[in-house]
């Protein structure tokens, strides 16, 4: 991912991969083809980004990422987005995953309490 590398990237997932974004049903999908469809997409939005992995689990053959991916993309908005991706592997390639990231609010209006409750607008 940082080193921006399509093909490497490609070749750690399965070619039937299936994503799983449970709080975001519709961004779900199954292949490898869309796959190279995001991160191409990633790759020309945000040209420099960064890809942090702070904490790591693997769990027989589920591995738990904690992920942080930041930069400015090229229309000049701040990419900063955190969570925990889950994967599976199996055969030395991801089979699946599910995928919990979400961008960081950066509002110093907004309290905890309206957070928690959905509600931004205060």
């Amino acid at each position: 991912m940082n080193d921006h590398d399509l093909e490497a990237l490609l070749s750690c997932f399965h070619e039937d991969y299936r994503s799983e974004t449970p709080a975001h049903p519709d961004r779900s999908f199954t292949g490898r083809a869309q796959v190279r469809k995001n991160w191409i997409q990633m790759f020309e939005t945000t040209p420099d980004l960064a890809v942090e992995f702070p904490r790591t689990t693997i769990d027989d053959d589920v591995a738990w990422i904690e992920m942080r991916m930041s930069d400015t993309q090229t229309n000049g908005d701040e990419l900063d987005v955190r969570g925990v991706v889950i994967k599976g592997i199996s055969r030395g390639q991801i089979e699946w995953g599910r995928i919990y990231l979400e961008p960081v609010q950066h509002s110093e209006d907004v309290t905890w309490e309206e957070i928690y409750a959905g509600d931004e607008d205060g």
